[in-house]
Order: C-alpha cells, then structure tokens, then sequence
C-alpha cells in the first residue's frame, strides 16, 4: 500500500508541473481567456473555424466578434440609401477633357534681357515747369551686358513745339510782368542702367503679366536758348547747348517677350542761361543804346534748372527669342 501511495504522489507531483507548460502552449483565443474547445466546439478546437483559414475567410470572427466585408463604408453607404447622390466617376470623360497648362512654382524668367537690344521710342512730356511746356519725342537705345546692367543712349526733340502755359500768360498779363521763358531744341545723353526688381502679377484670371522696375542715370547735352520776353524788340537768343546730368526710375511691363510698355520719369539737370529782367539805359561810347549790346540781355550766373520728364512709350527688345541654356 505504501508503495501505491507513493506512486500516486509522484504522479500527482508531476501533474501539477506539467499543468503550466500545457496552458502556455494554447493558441490564442479569446481575450478573456476562454477557448473554443472549451465551449465544446470540437471544429475550433481542431482548427476548422472560420476565423483563419476557414471557408468564411474575411468573414471571420475578430476580437469583438463577427465583422462586416469592407464596402467601402460610408460613400457605399449614400449610394444604397440614395442612387442619385452616389459619386458617378467616367474615366473617359475625364481623359477628354481639357487640362490647363503645368504651372511650376519657380519658373524661368519669362522676360530676359541680357544680350539683347532695347529700342525704346517714347513721348515726354515736362512735369515741373508751369510756365512753359516742351513736350517731344524721344528714343531711347539699350544693351544689355547682363539681366541686370545695361548701356546705352537716349536722345529727345523739342524744337517747334515748346509752348507758353495759360497760366504764365495770364500772370503776366494781370501783374504787367514777364517772366524769364527757356526753350528747349534737343537733348541727347549716354546712360547706365540698372535693373533691381521685376516680378510679375495677374491681369483678371487669364492674363499673367510680367514687369521690372529700373534706375537710371548718365550724362549728356542740351540745348537751350532764352524766350525773350523782356524785351523782344531788342533782344534776339540763339540755341546753344550745355553740359546736363539725369538720372530717373522707371518700369516694363511685358505683353509678349520681346515687346512692352515703358513709363519713365527722368530728371535732366543742368545750368541754364536766363534773360536779364532789367533793360539797359544810356548809350555807349559810340552812341549805340545800351539796350541792343547783347552782353547786357543775360544774367550775370547761370540758373541751376531741373527739367522733370515723364516719358511714356513702348520697348522692343531684339532678338525677339532666345534658348534657356538650363532646363526648368
């Protein structure tokens, strides 16, 4: 009998050993701990279910259950409930229709400049002088060294055309005065110009225009003459010219790549002659007037003169193409 006992309790002894081992080398089940076999389902014991490999795969059971196919969930949704509100997608259609054009965020200057002409005709026109205008043409020639830096000339004309302002006329006539009046014949300066800025901007929703913003400045001549006004009976002037300065500040804006609208405002600056307001009395030593000796008709100095220009016109840039020498 002793030895039945012992046997038992060795059996027992590596019953409870062994328990732990077993219940570590379950499959996974339910999170809860319970298995199939334990709820008397020989099938999922064996592993006939249908939650992996089954005849019910992707219809098996999850972690919480049965589970619905994946149909697409809400958008299926709208479609049973109401067929007219469902998306209605035509792949045909949509490769027929029309596709703008690619638009990159960082694009190739549209509007280059370096190594080409500019051929600028324009008209201006004086701002600053309210007693006489001398509006005229202009033209103005460019070449560009680099995108930014270009030389170049520029010339105007003024003869026949300067006129006397409403305003001059009617002051001298209440105030029983003249005033000192210059004409101008022509201008013609050499020039450096710098570009600094250029972008562009949109025009409505189908136009993209592109422009640049640029300083200029150089040195030249003018010729001038005073308008006798004082004493016209007497006092005859001739044009001559004088050395000027200007510098000014303009802007492009490009239709095409070759052609745009050029508005510029130009300050030439220079020493002008003015007519002696006073007239000489007596006579000289050879009983001429004082008043015909030509010497007497001019001030003493010279007058520092801006004429302010504003000039409008357009800009023709030659050649009118050009090859990018990097792609986009």
């Amino acid at each position: 009998m002793a030895r039945h006992h012992a046997t038992a309790g060795l059996l027992l002894g590596l019953a409870l050993i062994c328990a732990p081992l077993a219940a570590h080398a379950q499959p996974k089940g339910d999170p809860k701990g319970a298995s199939s076999d334990e709820k008397g389902d020989p099938k999922a014991a064996a592993g006939e279910g249908e939650g992996e490999g089954g005849e019910g795969e992707g219809e098996g059971e999850g972690p919480e259950g049965p589970t619905e196919p994946d149909d697409g969930g809400g958008l299926a949704e709208i479609c049973k409930i109401d067929p007219d509100a469902c998306p209605k997608f035509d792949p045909k259609t949509q490769a027929e229709r029309e596709v703008d054009e690619e638009k990159y965020a960082v694009q190739q200057i549209y509007f280059l400049r370096a190594g080409r002409f500019e051929i600028n005709p324009y008209w201006g026109l004086t701002m600053n002088d309210q007693f006489v205008a001398h509006p005229g043409p202009g033209v103005a020639f460019n070449y560009y060294i680099t995108n930014a830096i270009a030389v170049g000339a520029n010339a105007n004309v003024y003869a026949g055309l300067n006129s006397e302002s409403d305003f001059n006329f009617e002051t001298g006539a209440a105030a029983r005065i003249g005033l000192p009046l210059t004409e101008y014949q022509w201008n013609a300066n050499a020039n450096f110009t710098y570009v600094p800025a250029y972008g562009k901007f949109a025009g409505g929703s189908e136009f993209i225009f592109h422009y640049d913003l640029y300083v200029t400045a150089g040195v030249g001549a003018i010729s001038t003459r005073p308008r006798a006004v004082i004493d016209p009976d007497n006092r005859v002037f001739s044009f001559e010219p004088t050395v000027t300065f200007g510098a000014g500040i303009g802007t492009r804006i490009a239709f095409t790549r070759f052609l745009a609208v050029v508005l510029e405002i130009r300050d030439y600056i220079f020493f002008d002659r003015i007519e002696n307001p006073t007239i000489a009395t007596g006579f000289d030593a050879a009983g001429k007037p004082r008043s015909q000796d030509d010497t007497t008709w001019l001030q003493d100095s010279r007058q520092f003169t801006n004429n302010v220009q504003a000039q409008l016109g357009l800009s023709l840039f030659l050649p009118p193409t050009w090859d990018y020498t990097q792609p986009k």
